[in-house]
């Protein structure tokens, strides 16, 4: 996936600002059961920020957190083995935290990331970012 820039949901302003038409763009499906905007990312800082959206009962596997990954729950629930974050609230999960997700009622919230986190079964790095 390539680095956010101009596209036809980004209008650039004059003092370099972004302009995200979040509702016109297109949904990715990353995993079954979640879809996902990338609204901003830095493959050089690795930082990315996703609007995500999953169904209910869906099982985002088991990772380990390379980085910070900050999630704001704005619709549904989101729940691990350590407790439960329902809309209008957050978590924090710092570098080297291993978990799996759940989202029982389905769930849409925003996923800020620094760095990658390792998916435990594959391997499969996300986000990923261009070298």
């Amino acid at each position: 996936m390539k680095d956010l820039t101009l596209s036809s949901a980004t209008r650039l302003a004059a003092s370099g600002s972004r302009y995200i038409d979040v509702l016109g763009m297109l949904w990715h499906e990353p995993f079954p059961g979640i879809r996902m905007k990338v609204l901003y990312k830095d493959s050089q800082s690795k930082e990315t920020l996703m609007l995500f959206e999953t169904g209910p009962g869906t099982v985002i596997p088991e990772h380990v957190h390379g980085g910070v990954e900050w999630a704001f729950i704005l619709e549904g629930t989101m729940e691990d083995d350590e407790g439960v974050v329902t809309a209008g609230n957050f978590v924090y999960r710092p570098r080297g935290s291993q978990h799996s997700v759940r989202t029982p009622n389905g769930a849409k919230y925003l996923g800020l990331f620094h760095d990658s986190a390792r998916t435990v079964a594959s391997g499969r790095l996300f986000p990923e970012y261009e070298e």
